[in-house]
């Protein structure tokens, strides 16, 4: 049967093709899996999250990145290639090392938790090699010996990824409205307290130093880690250690 003509009140509209969606890349997947991290943190990075953001199906990202863990590692190494690397000084190693440190430090703090990423794993991408690459010159340089810098370097990573990730927890037990500073104060204060009031018998040391337990700012303590760490490195300058 043939098809009745279209009565002339009605016109057809030819259908407008939908424009083609431009490829992605990994670096735009990339940056809007950190632009999440900032926001929301690292639980609310999902493939199909992502998808969405893009306006596409999550099979779609697969051609660019493999799955969830190596987005994360991506997301990590983009982060490290932030780093300004320095020159190695060798009269001037300890502070450059402890400098490359705070640098790392603050961008992981930055971007959230996305610190956590780093945890048991081996940052291996180009740009956490090239910060590894830049400490380790920076330490040879000044005289560590070779299997002392390789595990100086291992615990150095691992010191700026934890206290970068535990400050993040804190960070996400703020109440609505409270600011940082009001939410240690709270903390600290609660704290102190605890010790304070803890049995003279079986704790007289915590309950006599309390405040000093409780005292010092992030920033603070993280300072004096490092000294702790890199004092500590500069007794193996000039010496051989068997590997």
């Amino acid at each position: 049967m043939s098809e009745l003509p279209l009565p002339p009140w009605r016109r057809t509209v030819p259908k407008r093709p939908r424009p083609a969606k431009a490829p992605l890349s990994q670096n735009e997947i990339v940056d809007a899996g950190l632009r999440i991290v900032l926001e929301e943190g690292i639980e609310a990075v999902s493939m199909r999250r992502l998808a969405a953001v893009f306006d596409t199906g999550a099979s779609s990202l697969y051609a660019h990145v493999a799955n969830k863990e190596e987005l994360l590692h991506l997301m990590f190494d983009r982060i490290c290639g932030q780093v300004e690397v320095l020159t190695p000084d060798p009269e001037h190693w300890q502070e450059q090392i402890k400098e490359m440190c705070r640098r790392g430090h603050a961008l992981m703090a930055k971007y959230n938790d996305i610190a956590r990423a780093a945890l048991a794993t081996v940052p291996s991408g180009p740009n956490a090699l090239r910060m590894s690459e830049a400490m380790l010159a920076i330490m040879l340089a000044g005289g560590v010996p070779p299997q002392v810098a390789a595990w100086s370097l291992d615990r150095l990573f691992l010191y700026i990824v934890a206290d970068a990730y535990e400050n993040s927890l804190h960070q996400q037990n703020l109440t609505d409205g409270q600011s940082t500073r009001e939410y240690f104060d709270t903390f600290v204060g609660q704290l102190t307290d605890y010790y304070t009031n803890l049995p003279a018998d079986r704790f007289p040391n915590i309950r006599a130093h309390a405040a000093v337990l409780t005292a010092g700012s992030g920033d603070e303590r993280f300072e004096f880690g490092l000294d702790m760490l890199i004092d500590g490195l500069s007794r193996y300058t000039g010496r051989t250690v068997d590997p």
